[in-house]
């Protein structure tokens, strides 16, 4: 049995899907932070929302790539979990 990262290796040898997939992934770790530093609060989005002031599903639409946050979002949702947010441009190769 293939696992997923079987699989997006596979993917990853078409140049098209290579590019795509590169192309996406800021959104994809804007994502990931989120979720990351809500979960690891133990916070549901629920609770979240009550702590920032933002909408339950306006959460979940971020959380699941329906909406891009702005920075002023990311600021308060950063606020509500009691973190700073942080921004940083790094030279592609290290990343």
């Amino acid at each position: 049995m293939k696992t997923l990262n079987d699989m997006l290796s596979e993917q990853l040898k078409d140049e098209e899907f290579r590019k795509e997939y590169e192309a996406s992934q800021p959104e994809m770790d804007v994502i990931r932070a989120i979720v990351d530093a809500r979960t690891s609060q133990n916070l549901t989005q629920k609770e979240l929302a009550e702590r920032t002031g933002i909408n339950q599903a306006d959460i979940s639409k971020l959380e699941n790539g329906t909406r891009n946050p702005s920075v002023n979002l990311l600021k308060r949702l950063a606020d509500g979990m009691g973190m700073a947010l942080r921004i940083e441009f790094v030279p592609k190769q290290q990343i």
